[in-house]
């Protein structure tokens, strides 16, 4: 059964709408949604009517597209779905959804030679396995990596929505080493992935607006808020992160170079898998290679160090040398034998 673009709007609109359980929905919270989403992708001013989001409702409860959505009424006004893991996006593929990825894959596949549009082979290697995988019912035969428990998620369309349309967000956030969690208006300007977790960088509306990465995971709640939008006028989003390893910067964070040794065993994955786009060759003998590489200091490039253990040694600066020796005595310390060790292990005994 062919469905229009607008409609497949409003179901995928209600579908995350239903999907987000922190908040209760009713059938005007949803034309609402489903309003601001036609606008936004069609530019349409009208709105959507209350009988087109019934029908909608009824259409995604029935089997005539597949979904068989567990759409539930609680308190005779809060639309919700009964099993808390459902979405229309995990449902099988039909005949006709596959008819068409096959087709967006073959004009996809033409692309893949240009220079412009180097991100498409992964795109298209993805398309064919999950088309593969429908038509013949077999298991994938590429795992991409992914974190099915990655929390945060749901915070992706709503912020890219808000930074698209320049709109202030109202952010409940606690970070790790918080005791609880704080609430401040945002504007975002830059959603970011870095090993598999999701970041926006924004300005706090606080005072001196300090420039901030927040984890989305970390975040409890997000809000629009009536506050003017701060636009970014001080930063180059296409290069700000091209002198760090990872997210974590501060302002005016000056840049190091970064000298360390790599033994021969190991030297050719770090030459084939650069740490950073920076990385230079400085020197090789026989027992391995010294490379080089401009960044900011940072936690994550002591983490991405500290990964190699023995087969690196970290030659400069000083002050990262001193650091990275700390945390290698920190962890030879945390095996050395003690009274709390002893117990530690009598309860892995116990467990096993």
């Amino acid at each position: 059964m062919p469905v229009n673009r607008n409609a497949l709007i409003r179901y995928r609109t209600i579908d995350s709408c239903l999907q987000n359980r922190r908040r209760k929905w009713t059938l005007d919270d949803l034309i609402e949604a489903c309003s601001e989403a036609i606008y936004e992708y069609q530019g349409i001013t009208s709105g959507v009517s209350r009988r087109t989001i019934q029908a909608d409702i009824e259409m995604m409860r029935s089997n005539k597209l597949g979904y068989e959505a567990p759409i539930v009424v609680t308190d005779k006004k809060y639309y919700t779905y009964a099993d808390k893991n459902y979405s229309i996006t995990n449902i099988p593929l039909n005949q006709q959804d596959l008819q068409v990825l096959t087709e967006v894959s073959d004009l996809l596949k033409q692309f893949k030679g240009f220079g412009h549009f180097s991100d498409v082979s992964e795109m298209v290697s993805k398309l064919e396995d999950k088309i593969y995988t429908q038509k013949t019912q077999s298991t994938p035969v590429i795992d991409f990596e992914k974190n099915d428990n990655l929390k945060g998620l749901e915070w992706i369309e709503v912020i890219r929505k808000a930074i698209v349309a320049k709109r202030t967000l109202c952010v409940t956030y606690q970070s790790f080493k918080a005791r609880e969690a704080s609430t401040f208006c945002l504007s975002g300007y830059l959603l970011k992935e870095y090993r598999n977790r999701w970041f926006v960088l924004g300005r706090s509306h606080q005072r001196n607006g300090p420039l901030l990465t927040l984890a989305l995971d970390r975040i409890q709640a997000i809000e629009e808020h009536a506050e003017d939008y701060r636009p970014n006028t001080q930063i180059d989003l296409a290069t700000y992160y091209d002198d760090v390893l990872g997210v974590t910067k501060s302002s005016n964070q000056p840049t190091c170079e970064v000298v360390f040794w790599v033994d021969k065993q190991n030297a050719p994955y770090v030459i084939t898998k650069p740490l950073h786009h920076t990385q230079k060759q400085l020197h090789e003998d026989e027992t391995g290679k010294i490379f080089s590489i401009r960044v900011i200091l940072n936690f994550e490039l002591e983490r991405e160090l500290l990964g190699f253990g023995s087969k690196m040694r970290v030659l400069g600066p000083r002050v990262l040398v001193k650091q990275i020796k700390a945390q290698l005595l920190k962890a030879l310390n945390g095996y050395e034998q003690s009274d709390e060790d002893k117990e530690r292990k009598k309860i892995i005994e116990d467990w096993e």
